[in-house]
Formats: C-alpha cells, structure tokens, sequence
C-alpha cells in the first residue's frame, strides 16, 4: 500500500575479455552525502564531475569498443557494457543521522583516544629534544664552517671528506674519523686520493678529533712523497711511451753488427708496449689493492691477492727465452739480436728483465736433453716400427679371432685389455708424441679374488667393447715385448654334447653378480644424465633407420665422420704416462669407474630431427621433468602424454628412477592439441545467442 522507491546505491564492474578472467571494482554511493566512491583494491577514489562516469572502466579493458560510438544516455542516467551486479536501496521518507552508541565501545573508543593523547604528548616531547639538539648543533656547525678553511701559510689537516659528509648530516650520529682508505702502502696519504679529502683547520681538525676520536691524523707532513716521485716517473713514461715505441721500431731495423747486441724474445718484442703499459699502471693497482687498510674488506683482499698470483704466472718482458734451468734457451727461432740502443730504451721500462749479450753461450743442461730427446725419438720410432711388424693382427684388427665364431684353427685364445691395445696403437701411430707402453695391465678384468669378471656369453656380446682376443701365435710375441701381469685364456673343448667353453682363471660369481647390480644401481642413481625427448607428429615416430642421413644434423654428421678417423688422427696429443706399470688391481666398484673413464664408447646416441637433450637426475620427478619439456618443446604439462619403450608414464609425483628412466634413454612426447581459447569462445556464445554488446550476467 505504501510507496516503494529504490534507488542506486552500489555497481560492480567487471574488467576482462572474458567470464573467466578479469578484475572487479566497486563503485559504491555514501547514502548520506549521496556522493559516489570507487573501490579499486587499495586504491579510494573520490567520484565527481566527469568521473562519476561508471561505466568508463570499459574504456580500459576495451580499448576496441572505446572507439565504437557509445548511446547516449539521459541525466540521472548511467549506462555501461561492464555492470555485473546492480545494488539498490529502499529510499526512506525520513532520514535519521542519530547513532546510539553502546556504552562498551565508546569505552573502547575513549581508552584508544587516551593512549593516542599519551603518544601525541610523547612525540611532541621527542620532537622538542630533537628541535633543540638541531639548534644546538646549527650552532655548532656554524661556528666551524666558518673556521673550517685552512688560511694560506696556517697549519692544517686532510680528513676524510666522506666522514665530513657524515658529520654535516643531523640524522645520524658521526662516528670515529676513518682516514684509512685514502693511505698508500707506506702508511702515508696517497696522492691519488687527494680528492677523497679535504682539508681543514688545525682549530676544527683539533675539535674533531677532541670530540669524535679516530684517526690517523693526517697533517701537512702527510702526503707520501714517495708515491709522488713514483707517480711522476710513471706519467712521465706514459707521455714518453709512444715516442720510444717509434725509436725502438726503428732501432729494430738496423742490422746488428759484432758482439754489442742483446738477444730478447720474438714475442717479448711483439708486445713490449702492451707490457709496458699494464706495468705503468699496476701502481695504480697496488695502490689500491696492496695495503689491507685501504677497504676494509677481506675478501676483496683475497680476491686481489688471488688475481695477482694468476699474474704472476704470465712471463715477463724476455723471459719467453729463459730456460728451466734459467738461462739461456737453446732455440733460436724463438728470439733474436737486438742492437745496445734499443736495448737500453727497452731497460728503462723493464729495469729486471734477464740479460742476455750476444756472445751468451746456451744452456749446456738444455742441449744434453736435447741430444737425449732426439735419441729417444729415434729409439721410439724404431720400437714402434718393429712391434707394429710382430703384430700386425693386432694393429689393423682385420684377422682377430671373435667368440662368436670360434676359428676352427685353434682351441685356445688369449685376451688382453681393448684399453691396452688402443694405447699401443696411438703410441705405433704417433710414436714421437705418445709414450711407449711397457707393460699389459690385465688386473682391471678380474676382481680383488682374482676372477674373471666375464662370463663367456657376455663376452661375446655386451661386453666385447672392453676385451682383446690374441692368436697363441700372438700371444707368445706379446709375452715377449710387454710385462704381463696377468694371463687370460679362453679354452675350447669338444664333446658329444658340443663345445664347451672354460677360462684361466675362472669366472667369480659373486664378484660377477656384485657387477651386475651396481651397473643396474648406477643405472638408478645418477644425478647429471642426458636423455631425449622426441615429439611425436601426427601419431608416428620418425625412425632413425629410415633415413638416417635425412635425419642426423651436420655437427651429429660431423661427429660421426670424426669416430671414423684412425685413432692417431682423432686425439694425437694423447699420452699414456708410464704405459700401465701405474694401474692398479681394482674392485669390482672400482671397475665401473674405470669402465667409464679408461674405455671409451663407441656407440653414441645420435639425435634427429624434433628431439631434443636434456639433463636429469634420478631423483627427479616426472612433473619436474615436464616443466623442462615444457620450456623446451612449449607444451604445457598437462598437454603432455610421455611413454618409454611403449609404457606410459603418468605418475607425477614419482621420480624417473623409479619409472625406469636411465640415461640415454628417448622418452616420446604426443602433444595434445589445445582447444579454442575461452576469450573466442566466449565471443562465439554471445554471437549465437544475439546478445552482442550485453554483459555476460544478462544471460
């Protein structure tokens, strides 16, 4: 019966290209002011004149739409495309603005006033003490800056201008003057920090000291002459360097005749300038660097001093000719006569470099190992050449026996290390770079026990890569040229029931087994492995057999090429020290280190096309290893479907040693195809529905 009015009180926008997403803000009426606020999380927002415009957020999140004509709308009226909720309030005919207030909060109310009054009264205080020690120092500071300046022919002081900063600054309290940093290595002023300081009056400097204690005190005696004289001759031969670069390069022209010559190095030559000047200005490094005093810092220091031990270790201008024995090297190619001129000039920069006149005669020590050296390349030569013509089986691998197919020839072989003969095969090939090898370490195939750590099938199969089969024609020459620790053999016994297969010594079994689990444990445990994940495409997996040579990249190509090459080719500075005379009987464990290092693999994976590496841990989990696909393949997580070896693997929260991953291994990666984004989505709902234009809370 009665009349109800409401009229607007609150709106809530909704800013986003789509329901799914967005931001809201409250635009909220005061019922009692009737003036409108806008809530934007922390930020409060006064609406009035052309702000009290609630639909402009749309402006923002639509900058596309902003430029479409917007309707026109009738005073009192407000229109926006963003409105999600609408809040009305019941108009009341007569407003009341009296509050009762309960008796227990305006207690709270009072007891919060009380201590607001009691912190009010305490700041005011603070600030009173504050006010008055600033006078006190105002008058303080006025009173020296006056007095601060050191008149011309009066005594005075460098401080450091830093502290002096400090000291001006009324927020903090000054502390012990620090004149440290500005010392050089003789415990006097550098002259290169001058400008870190400033002098003062031997009044003021007497009150600062008096007051604030510190030091060192730093007069008009101070300043480092030392420094100051070292400093002149360093700019002085700084000016002076191009100039005597010039002379030198031209003193070097002229043909050097008799005994007044010098020798220095070609490469002492080639960079004396380069030397010279990183030499001038090493001063200035150890100015900084040379007295502990200087930063304070410890680890500065540390680091200083490790820099300076790396450049220590770089020769010095003419010691590129200098022997171990420190005299004179015996190659001439590498230094040559300069004349006693540029000699002189070249003293001046490089007043400890060695000497060497031009009569000097060459290190005796050095031409004996010279003669030494030649002989023992001649020996090696000829060593190399005659056992590569005793074994000729064993250096081109062409008639070596297999367990595979036992020749019928014989009934038994001999094994040696695949490690020995490719050592004995660099050094047949290279025998002026690479060491002889003397001996044939056989210890590294049997366990402590003495066992054979193969069993005969393994032999002929995965572990063929770590042995050697010899004739027993072979045999009896390579007991003559090498030391053999011990004697392997293979025995072939005919029976009615076939042949059978007996080794010296025999198998261990335990040992054998021990083996086994710990290559399976390695296998479980690594920590930096590499394995591959290849994309599938339309649901098939491009085969690496196929098309090999489609699918391999040029640099996987080039490394193939690179295996192919003979031995001497592919790694020609190899040295075997000692040949193996050093190896030791190793365990079972210490085995598969030596599996790892000693023997290298011939077999390599090669990737191909839409696969890529990456390196794992054992105990990672599968979710960890998808967001490493993630960022190398761009498929999210839960668009990955991975299988090994045709097993999917779902399990998230397991790690990959757990799910059988071990390096090397090739995991496949399907990548689900995403769907339409929710924005177009949502555009394509409201366009089948007609509401083009309308907020989502419409419908």
């Amino acid at each position: 019966d009665g009349v109800y009015v409401y009229e607007l009180s609150a709106v809530l926008i909704h800013r986003g290209v789509s329901a799914y997403s967005g931001h809201y803000i409250a635009h909220v009426k005061d019922p009692q002011t009737g003036e409108w606020y806008k809530f934007n999380d922390e930020d409060i927002e006064k609406m009035e004149g052309k702000k009290l415009q609630l639909g402009i957020e749309e402006d923002l999140a639509e900058p596309s739409k902003s430029q479409t004509r917007k309707p026109k709308c009738g005073k009192g009226t407000h229109c926006s495309r963003n409105a999600y909720m609408l809040v009305y309030r019941l108009q009341a005919r007569e407003k009341s603005l009296t509050v009762q207030v309960p008796a227990f909060l305006q207690e709270l109310v009072e007891r919060d006033n009380c201590k607001f009054e009691e912190w009010c009264n305490e700041m005011a205080e603070m600030r009173k003490q504050s006010v008055a020690r600033g006078k006190i120092k105002h008058e303080e500071v006025k009173e020296l800056y006056q007095r601060l300046p050191a008149e011309a022919g009066s005594p005075y002081d460098f401080i450091s201008l830093e502290w002096l900063q400090k000291w001006l600054d009324e927020s903090t309290p000054p502390k012990p003057i620090d004149n440290t940093a500005c010392l050089c290595s003789h415990g006097k002023l550098h002259p290169d920090k001058i400008s870190l300081m400033k002098r003062i009056s031997e009044y003021v400097a007497d009150f600062f000291y008096r007051r604030y204690g510190g030091g060192p005190r730093l007069n008009v005696k101070a300043l480092c002459k030392d420094c100051v004289v070292e400093r002149c001759r360093i700019l002085r031969l700084k000016n002076q360097l191009n100039e005597d670069y010039k002379t030198v390069t031209n003193l070097l022209k002229m043909t050097v005749k008799g005994t007044d010559g010098f020798w220095v190095g070609k490469a002492s030559l080639r960079s004396w300038r380069q030397l010279a000047l990183e030499q001038l200005n090493e001063q200035d490094e150890d100015a900084e660097h040379s007295n502990g005093k200087m930063n304070g810092n410890a680890q500065n220091k540390d680091e200083s001093n490790e820099e300076k031990r790396e450049e220590e270790e770089e020769l010095n201008f003419n010691e590129d000719i200098v022997c171990p024995h420190g005299d004179l090297c015996i190659s001439e190619n590498e230094r040559r006569v300069v004349s006693k001129e540029a000699w002189e000039k070249l003293k001046q920069y490089f007043p400890k470099a060695p000497e060497f006149p031009n009569n000097k005669e060459c290190c005796s020590q050095c031409k004996i190992l010279e003669r030494e050296g030649e002989e023992n390349e001649a020996l090696h030569k000829m060593m190399a050449s005659e056992q590569k013509t005793s074994l000729q089986n064993l250096f081109h691998d062409k008639c070596r026996p297999c367990l595979g197919s036992w020749p019928q020839e014989t009934d038994e072989l001999y094994i040696v290390s695949q490690f020995f003969v490719e050592e004995w095969r660099k050094f047949v090939r290279r025998p002026t770079r690479c060491s002889p090898v003397s001996s044939i370490a056989n210890s590294v195939l049997l366990c402590p026990h003495g066992g054979l750590m193969f069993t005969f099938a393994s032999m002929t199969k995965e572990d063929s890569k770590h042995i050697a089969l010899i004739w027993p024609s072979e045999w009896e020459r390579i007991q003559k040229l090498f030391v053999v620790d011990h004697v392997i053999k293979i025995t072939r016994t005919q029976t009615a029931e076939g042949a059978r297969y007996a080794s010296e010594p025999q198998l261990c079994p335990e040992c054998r087994e021990g083996l086994l689990c710990q290559q399976q444990r390695d296998l479980r445990e690594y920590t930096q492995a590499t394995i591959y994940i290849h994309k599938v495409v339309d649901n098939k997996k491009v085969m690496k057999d196929a098309a090999p040579e489609l699918n391999v990249s040029s640099s996987e190509a080039e490394e193939e090429r690179e295996e192919n090459k003979p031995e001497g080719e592919q790694d020609p500075d190899f040295n075997q020290a000692n040949g193996g005379t050093k190896r030791q009987k190793l365990s079972h464990q210490s085995y598969i280190t030596y599996q790892k290092q000693g023997i290298r693999r011939s077999t390599r994976h090669r990737k191909v096309r839409g696969e890529k590496a990456l390196l794992v841990s054992a105990n990672q989990t599968l979710k960890e290893l998808k967001i490493q696909i993630m960022h190398a393949f761009s498929v999210a997580p839960f668009d990955q479907n991975l299988s090994l070896d045709g097993k999917i693997l779902s399990d998230d929260t397991a790690t990959l040693g757990s799910l059988g991953v071990i390096p090397e291994s090739v995991i496949l990666l399907k990548a689900d195809e995403p769907i339409a984004d929710y924005a177009a989505m949502d555009d394509v709902m409201q366009g089948e529905r007609g509401g083009e234009g309308l907020p989502l809370a419409c419908w």
